[in-house]
């Protein structure tokens, strides 16, 4: 499943649009002018798009209109959670959208049975600079099949009010420095409280996990001979592990059964002096409405989060691309529409609005002293979970969250749970 990631609202400017492209045959197999194509063209966005940048939708319609003024956009919004359901159904049958927005991680399976039909990267903006952990998800046999759209990184986030009556002035720069102010968080204010998380890292954390796994050069799964296999249990994957169990093990204090869901609420009761996270969950802290603690506007800042190998710590890159189905019939409609949607224009305006663009030249924009400045820094090495067609089928299993409980809990011993997992993962993530 991919993960949702809250923005604020953005707006797209202006650009000169070509002046016709090719059309559907007419009986004599002419182009039909762009001015005379009517119809409708159907566009499935999350409702991330409709809480957070409605302003960019609309104006891009209204450009698309400019062009094709006879062509209707009918945009409708998708749940997360009911989306791929819906879509599934749709391309079962012969009406189908002829745009949708997929998580980065959600589409290999789409991929492999053919549901979507090629686009030319050519044609979009900043294309040989798209961020590779979106690409990549788009790509199959020499081939592209959707356009990354936008994306955002985990980075860590601290209260800056806590590490200042510590003695610290910055933010953590290596790892040991990490270690040294979490120590002092530790003993400034965890003897005093109980429940007080130098660090919070709740045991089913498992793309805090699997960053720290990457980290080490570990893999969560190989492909060899044709055939996907689970790599948790390889040398590097469990220093991986055994780093991420150790930093859990000194600075968290909590229940090591629970995942990161409601780590906003979490964090703000005012018990946590560091937090690994989205960019927005330091707002959210904050924000009553996530059940956050308005009291603490103000007091959170966010770094580039150092990893034990003394690069950064690699974040999972999560985001959205844009897909045709392969039996729309407006295909070339869909392809332009995308492209307006997508071009450099909208990514700068998506910035502005503390968002990462969808590619490497325009991270060099993000204001380095801005809340997405860290995630911008992190994002070049950001991955995304393997491209096998049975991935899904390893998220919807839980499988790593259920090893990381084990290892979190002392149930099992990182070796063991990798091992175990590596035999679950194995039995499903060839299948599609």
């Amino acid at each position: 499943m991919a993960e949702r990631i809250s923005r604020f609202a953005a707006g797209v400017g202006t650009l000169v649009l070509l002046a016709s492209m090719a059309g559907c045959g007419s009986g004599d197999d002419k182009p039909v002018p762009a001015a005379e194509r009517s119809g409708d063209l159907t566009v499935w966005l999350t409702v991330d798009a409709q809480e957070s940048w409605p302003d960019l939708v609309s104006e891009v319609n209204a450009r698309f209109r400019k062009a094709y003024p006879k062509i209707n956009v009918r945009v409708q919004y998708q749940q997360w959670t009911s989306k791929n359901q819906k879509i599934d159904a749709a391309l079962a049958g012969q009406q189908v959208p002829d745009v949708v927005e997929m998580g980065n991680s959600e589409t290999t399976n789409y991929l492999v049975n053919g549901a979507f039909a090629p686009v030319d990267p050519a044609k979009f903006d900043h294309s040989e600079e798209w961020l590779g952990a979106l690409k990549d998800a788009c790509r199959m046999d020499g081939r592209t099949y959707c356009v990354p759209y936008y994306a955002g990184a985990r980075v860590g986030i601290y209260r800056t009010d806590l590490l200042k009556k510590v003695g610290v002035a910055h933010a953590p720069r290596s790892y040991p420095e990490l270690l040294a102010d979490l120590d002092k968080l530790k003993r400034k204010f965890g003897t005093k409280d109980k429940n007080f998380s130098a660090f919070y890292m709740p045991g089913r954390y498992w793309y805090a996990a699997m960053a720290f796994v990457k980290d080490a050069g570990g893999e969560m799964a190989v492909k060899k001979d044709g055939r996907w296999h689970g790599a948790l249990s390889s040398a590097r994957s469990v220093a991986g592990l055994t780093a991420w169990k150790d930093l859990l093990e000194a600075y968290y204090v909590g229940d090591r059964s629970k995942d990161n869901g409601d780590e906003p609420a979490v964090v703000g009761q005012g018990r946590v002096g560091m937090f690994y996270g989205n960019t927005w969950e330091a707002k959210a802290a904050t924000d009553s409405r996530s059940g956050g603690d308005p009291a603490l506007r103000g007091r959170f800042a966010t770094f580039a989060f150092p990893g034990p190998s003394g690069e950064l710590l690699p974040p999972f890159l999560g985001g959205s691309t844009l897909a045709i189905p392969a039996k729309s019939e407006n295909q070339d409609l869909a392809g332009d529409w995308i492209r307006m949607f997508t071009d450099r224009t909208a990514q700068r305006r998506l910035i502005a609005a503390d968002t990462l663009p969808n590619n490497t030249a325009q991270l060099r924009e993000v204001a380095a002293g801005g809340v997405n400045g860290p995630a911008a820094r992190a994002a070049e090495r950001g991955w995304v979970t393997p491209l096998a067609p049975g991935w899904g089928a390893v998220e919807k299993s839980n499988i790593l969250q259920e090893m990381l409980q084990d290892v979190a809990t002392g149930k099992q011993s990182v070796a063991d749970a990798a091992k175990a997992a590596d035999h679950r993962i194995d039995a499903v993530i060839n299948e599609n």
